[in-house]
């Protein structure tokens, strides 16, 4: 599950996510990508669902990146607990998702390969994305 080693304080403030992504918007590794359509927060085990998604799919060919890190404490308060006493304790990990942030890279399969494994990987992340193909890419027949 992907979490820092360290942060400098253990409690976040919740954020607000509006507009889009200013960075993290353009294919940067790979030939194919999933863009995030939507905001939201995506939990370390559900990048990491993704993860082994795509290389399952991919049967450890070709190469992956992923373009998003969870390192934003989310705390929770025990069940049943009277309201005060302070801020609950860390219990997950999540990356903040804008619209337009690219998720995961792949590169090194073919087209239909690339095109089903970021499906696949789609299917585990809470927003809806869309599949993109890099700008000068073209199909090698071999």
């Amino acid at each position: 599950m992907l979490q820092p080693k360290k942060t400098k304080y253990r409690r976040q403030q919740k954020g607000r996510m509006k507009g889009n992504a200013q960075r993290g918007n353009q294919l940067a590794f790979g030939s194919f990508g999933i863009k995030a359509l939507q905001s939201s927060w995506v939990t370390g085990r559900q990048i990491e669902a993704a993860r082994q998604a795509v290389t399952r799919y991919m049967k450890r060919e070709g190469k992956i990146w992923i373009r998003i890190f969870p390192d934003k404490p989310i705390t929770k308060k025990p069940a049943e607990v009277r309201m005060g006493k302070g801020k609950g304790m860390p219990e997950a990990f999540v990356a903040p998702v804008t619209p337009g942030r690219i998720i995961i890279e792949a590169d090194g399969v073919p087209f239909e390969v690339a095109k089903e494994a970021l499906r696949l990987a789609a299917q585990k992340l809470p927003v809806t994305t869309k599949f993109i193909v890099r700008r000068d890419y073209f199909e090698t027949s071999s």
